[in-house]
């Protein structure tokens, strides 16, 4: 008797990422374990006025997962649920840091599933030596010359160099 064929198990993990932060890669590298594909899809929210572009922010992303052979950098401007269909993806994985990312998280995961039954949302606590790091905070450290190395990639930490008109040596 022949095995069954395996679905491939895809994920999404949909965000922002303006910048990517330390905190999202321990994430994606986690959930790249779990997962025989992870798309790592950036969010073109229009509400929002990024620092980078999304073609910025999917390149970052891109070299920062250069090395992990199971990830995608994906970007989308869609209802998350539509994006899941289109990619054949059957899990939505969110980094949750506190009880109030939770309560948001909670009620998105709720709509989505609500829209599309079939996508499970899957969620990861960041580790904690992360949990108070977010994109914002690191851009606000990097707006006023602060020093952003243990936050961001190497490459991150360029790119916002660039932005902000600093040299390379100064933060």
């Amino acid at each position: 008797m022949s095995q069954p064929i395996r679905k491939e198990r895809i994920a999404i993990y949909p965000g922002t990422f303006d910048p990517v932060t330390m905190g999202h890669m321990d994430i994606i590298h986690r959930a790249a374990k779990q997962f025989d594909r992870l798309i790592v899809a950036v969010l073109n929210n229009l509400s929002k006025n990024p620092l980078f572009t999304v073609e910025e922010r999917t390149d970052l992303l891109r070299q920062a997962t250069a090395d992990i052979p199971n990830v995608e950098i994906d970007s989308f401007r869609d209802l998350l649920v539509n994006y899941v269909r289109q990619k054949d993806a059957q899990v939505i994985v969110r980094g949750i840091r506190t009880v109030t990312d939770f309560e948001y998280e909670l009620q998105n995961a709720s709509i989505n599933h609500s829209l599309s039954p079939t996508a499970e949302t899957i969620f990861m606590m960041t580790n904690p030596k992360y949990s108070y790091l977010s994109s914002s905070v690191v851009k606000e450290i990097a707006h006023f010359g602060g020093n952003v190395t243990e936050f961001v990639t190497p490459e991150v930490e360029q790119a916002m160099k660039l932005k902000f008109n600093r040299n390379a040596d100064e933060v």
